[in-house]
């Protein structure tokens, strides 16, 4: 089935998984589905693994024995972009947003199909690679600003200084930087940038919105860029 993979060569998928059974059965299902894989178990040996080889995508469990998935992502998201999927045992919804606060791009709930979870794996790694015509205009929309976005290598700055941000951060961004000053209803903002906005949350959008600004004041951008209208939703704030 490699021919599902759009990539001339494989995406090396790393997973993060301390249970052997279920390490077993997302391996034998995302080779099957044309990808590589690389399999830890500990917290410890994702980040010395992450150190050595560059996976195209990482499946992270959140109960890992040690350094927990959450310790992972964060330093993840330190110094790289790559799209994080979490798995996780527990369904409240405080546990799905401080994930998603942290910079992940989706989560799994336990137990799972591994095939729904190698669609997941599949729709965001299409999105990340997408170069549509909306993107374009972002780019184009963008230029000369302080809130730069390039959609076809994926990178974003603000005044000259490089974001690192998730995969719905950088989808938000774009978004906004296509239309400085327009307001967008957070259901408008999960239909352009998530792979399932009907399966989403408000939060969710709150949660990125929230973690895009603070790396935007990390680089020096003023605390009211992104502008929240009560009630309504957000907007890139626009002083022409």
């Amino acid at each position: 089935m490699s021919s599902q993979i759009s990539s001339s060569s494989p995406c090396r998928v790393l997973v993060v998984e301390d249970e052997p059974s279920i390490a077993e059965n997302i391996d034998y299902c995302l080779r099957t589905e044309g990808f590589e894989v690389s399999i830890v178990g500990t917290g410890e040996e994702a980040i010395k693994t992450l150190a050595l080889v560059a996976p195209g995508f990482v499946i992270l469990d959140v109960g890992l024995p040690g350094i927990s998935g959450f310790d992972v992502c964060r330093e993840i998201r330190r110094h790289s972009s790559v799209p994080v999927l979490f798995l996780t045992a527990r369904e409240d919804e405080i546990d799905r947003v401080v994930g998603l606060e942290l910079g992940a791009d989706d989560y799994v709930v336990k137990p799972f199909s591994p095939r729904e979870l190698a669609a997941r794996v599949r729709a965001i790694l299409r999105r990340s690679a997408a170069t549509s015509a909306p993107q374009e205009t972002a780019k184009s929309a963008s230029a000369g600003s302080l809130l730069a976005i390039d959609p076809e290598t994926r990178r974003a700055s603000w005044n000259g200084q490089s974001l690192t941000l998730a995969r719905y951060e950088f989808g938000l961004a774009q978004v906004f930087a296509a239309h400085p000053g327009r307001v967008y209803t957070r259901d408008q903002l999960m239909d352009l940038v998530w792979d399932e906005p009907d399966a989403s949350l408000d939060r969710t959008v709150d949660a990125h919105i929230k973690s895009l600004r603070s790396k935007l004041r990390e680089a020096g951008a003023p605390e009211d860029l992104i502008v929240t209208h009560r009630g309504v939703g957000y907007s890139l704030k626009d002083d022409r």
